[in-house]
């Protein structure tokens, strides 16, 4: 055949074999989405409070707040204002008709009523709270623990650690726990390392030399990467010593000052910091108020949707996008609680009812806010703040559930090639998008792995995580038969 092209074999092979070096260190650097599970929300207690049955009193807690101040699913609802509530009965007697009539219809009958939305959310919330209401607790001795003498932090470290083995014993911890210390700047850096050393010789002697499933180290304040390569080598101090598994011991980071997103030379160090942690790094979270607080933002206005919350957010997640490191936001501190307490009259109990529903409206428009951003985790630091979490969760994924599932089946039942389903147009980024929503929605419990089914999709090309892999392996089937 006659020659075409100008470039020889040689020196095209020579062009590439460079290109291909800085195309693989390339993914090194960004691997992607890790396949892993991720916490949809982290519970922040004081490590005073803590034990070993921390997870069963959450689920117990949080669910009778729900039953509590939100007994039936239509006035659930309307407290969330979720979408058809306002059309919904207000009266025990229609609520039950309702109630039984939805059980008895078709999903697609169900899906056409005013009242699905507030039925289906408050059915998984509820179905939650019993089963695994408590995803993620840290054992907290900073904000939540507060200044205490030496004495007492070295004993609650000796206590939580022993309540920690017992939990693993008995099965009784979350799926993901960890311990918050104090930071490594020069002032709290001695007690910081001496808590996490107490804390961890004492769990290993006591649970036989393992920790638990998930277990992460918590660095809060971070403000140069020497801190987080400081707490490397402590831990690489106590894996040798106590004879752990080389590089089992994780930690996650905080975003809580400005230097954080932007440092002296004007660039911004959370890679570094990610760099300097040698793979130990799990997550990044956000510390709303003490970076409110960084940016001269009064109290008042030290709110999780706060336009500085918003910049340190993007600029977090351009940093650190395609990473595999977890992204988390902070809480909303402003507790579902009513000021009355014991035996109360209806007077009282009305007036909890609506401070509890303020501060549950308040949460969930927060984490909304958070969601929107494409930050998947955040905190909350009291059980009555379970249910306004899986009902922003919840209610955000569902909302769009069966527009995602027409527009991903169609659209990969035509190959990539471009489709116009009603009036929006799908392309190769949505369909990644696409991919990406029943992702988050499946880890975060809000679908099902059946109802994840219904995209014409298997679950192994859903873990594929690529909406590429998945078109091209459907091809390749394609062209095979």
């Amino acid at each position: 055949m006659k020659r075409i092209t100008s470039i020889t074999v040689h020196n095209k092979r020579k062009v590439f074999g460079k290109l291909k070096r800085a195309n693989m260190a390339f993914r090194k650097k960004y691997p992607g989405d890790l396949p892993d599970r991720q916490p949809v929300h982290t519970v922040y207690g004081g490590a005073n409070l803590f034990n070993a049955e921390i997870a069963d009193s959450f689920s117990k807690k949080s669910l009778e707040s729900l039953l509590t101040y939100a007994p039936d699913f239509c006035e659930f609802g309307r407290i969330f204002g979720l979408e058809g509530a306002g059309e919904l009965p207000t009266s025990k007697k229609k609520i039950e008709k309702l109630e039984k009539a939805l059980k008895k219809m078709s999903k697609k009958e169900r899906r056409n009523h005013p009242g699905y939305l507030s039925f289906e959310v408050y059915k998984k919330v509820i179905r939650k709270l019993k089963k695994e209401a408590l995803e993620d607790f840290r054992i907290d001795f900073e904000d939540g623990f507060g200044n205490r003498s030496n004495e007492e932090e070295d004993q609650t470290a000796l206590n939580a650690a022993r309540e920690v083995a017992k939990g693993m014993e008995n099965g009784t911890l979350p799926p993901f726990i960890g311990i918050r210390i104090k930071c490594f700047q020069e002032e709290t850096k001695e007690r910081g390392l001496r808590t996490l050393d107490i804390f961890i010789t004492e769990l290993v002697k006591n649970s036989g030399g393992k920790l638990p499933d998930n277990f992460v180290v918590m660095l809060p304040k971070v403000t140069i990467p020497q801190q987080v390569a400081a707490l490397v080598e402590c831990f690489e101090l106590l894996e040798e010593k106590l004879k752990l598994e080389k590089g089992i011991l994780k930690m996650e980071m905080m975003v809580e000052t400005t230097q954080s997103i932007m440092d002296y030379e004007g660039t911004n160090p959370l890679s570094r910091f990610v760099r300097a942690s040698q793979g130990r790094c799990k997550a990044m979270h956000f510390g709303t108020y003490d970076y409110t607080a960084s940016c001269s933002i009064t109290a008042v206005y030290q709110e999780m949707d706060h336009p500085v919350c918003d910049f340190a957010h993007h600029m977090t997640k351009v940093a650190l996008a395609h990473t595999g490191i977890f992204l988390s936001d902070g809480a909303t501190n402003t507790m579902p609680i009513g000021p009355h307490r014991g035996k109360i009259s209806k007077t009282e109990f009305e007036e909890n009812k609506r401070v509890v529903h303020r501060a549950w409206k308040k949460g969930y428009e927060h984490i909304r806010h958070s969601l929107w951003n494409g930050y998947y985790q955040g905190w909350d630091l009291n059980p009555a703040q379970l249910p306004m979490r899986y009902t922003a969760v919840y209610a955000f994924f569902l909302e769009s559930y069966h527009d995602a599932v027409d527009r991903l089946r169609t659209f990969v039942d035509k190959a990539a090639r471009a489709t116009l389903i009603g009036d929006v147009f799908d392309d190769a980024a949505t369909g990644q998008g696409l991919l990406n929503y029943f992702l988050r929605a499946l880890n975060s419990g809000a679908i099902t792995e059946k109802e994840v089914l219904a995209t014409g999709l298997t679950l192994d090309e859903i873990r594929s995580r690529s909406f590429k892999k998945i078109l091209e392996g459907r091809m390749a089937k394609s062209d095979t038969e």
